[in-house]
C-alpha cells in the first residue's frame, strides 16, 4: 500500500473518521508533516485546525531515531532503550536536547500568528504522517492531557508495531490503516515526501 502524498493520506483517514464529524473536533497537527494529514482530516470530516509544535531528539549520528521527543508546555519525552542501545551520553542528549528547543521556539514564532486554540472539554485528533518509534506522538499526547479535553485520538496513516503499542497507552482511540510487518521508514510508503518548508505549512494553515 502506497499513498501518493500526504494530503491524500489526510484524506483518507478522514473517510475512517467520520463518526467524529458530530464531534465538532480539533485537529492538531505535528509540524511539519502533521499539517497536510490534518487538513485533509479537516476537509472530510470538518472541525478546527490548529498545530502542536513538538520536536523529535534523535540520536546524533542517526538524527531519524528517537531517544526522544520535546513539546510545548515542557513536556518531555524519553526512549530509554535508544538512549542505552546506542550509548549516547548525557552531554550528547543535553546538547540535542539544547538544540531542538531553539527550533522548538523559532517554530512557534513562525507558525503560531494567533494563540493556541483551547483543547479543554474537545475532542482532540493528534494527527501525523507517521509514526516509527511514537516518541513526538507520545509527547504531544502528554501535552493535549496537560489542557484536560474531552477525548485524545492520535491518526496516523502509517506506524510501526511497536509505536503502535506504545501510543494505544496513551491515547483514548487509534486510527492507522497500514501497519507493515517492518517499517523501514515512515517515508517508504508515500510516493511523494518531500520536506515540508515552513512557508508551506503556514499556507496550509492559513487556508
Amino acid at each position: 500500500m502506497m499513498y501518493p502524498d500526504r494530503g491524500t493520506a489526510g484524506r483518507a483517514l478522514g473517510g475512517v473518521l467520520g463518526h467524529l464529524r458530530a464531534a465538532d473536533p480539533l485537529i492538531l497537527g505535528l509540524p511539519r508533516g502533521g499539517v497536510p494529514i490534518a487538513v485533509g482530516i479537516r476537509a472530510v470530516i470538518g472541525g478546527d485546525l490548529d498545530v502542536l509544535l513538538v520536536r523529535k531528539l534523535g540520536v546524533p549520528w542517526q538524527p531519524e531515531l528517537a531517544m526522544g521527543a520535546i513539546g510545548e508546555d515542557g513536556v518531555r519525552v524519553l526512549n530509554a532503550d535508544v538512549v542505552l542501545n546506542t550509548g549516547v551520553t548525557p552531554r550528547q542528549f543535553a546538547e540535542v536536547e539544547d538544540r531542538e528547543r531553539v527550533e522548538l521556539e523559532r517554530r512557534r514564532q513562525v507558525l503560531r500568528a494567533d494563540p493556541p486554540i483551547p483543547l479543554k472539554d474537545r475532542t482532540v485528533i493528534i494527527a501525523d504522517d507517521g509514526m516509527a518509534t511514537g516518541a513526538t506522538v507520545a509527547a504531544a499526547c502528554e501535552i493535549a492531557r496537560l489542557h484536560e479535553p474531552r477525548r485524545v485520538i492520535v491518526a496516523v496513516p502509517v506506524s510501526s508495531a511497536e509505536a503502535l503499542h506504545r501510543i494505544r497507552a496513551l491515547a483514548d482511540e487509534v486510527i492507522c490503516p497500514l501497519v507493515p510487518r517492518e517499517l523501514g521508514g515512515v517515508g517508504g510508503v508515500y510516493l511523494d515526501f518531500h520536506q515540508l518548508a515552513d512557508d508551506e505549512v503556514v499556507q496550509l494553515l492559513a487556508e
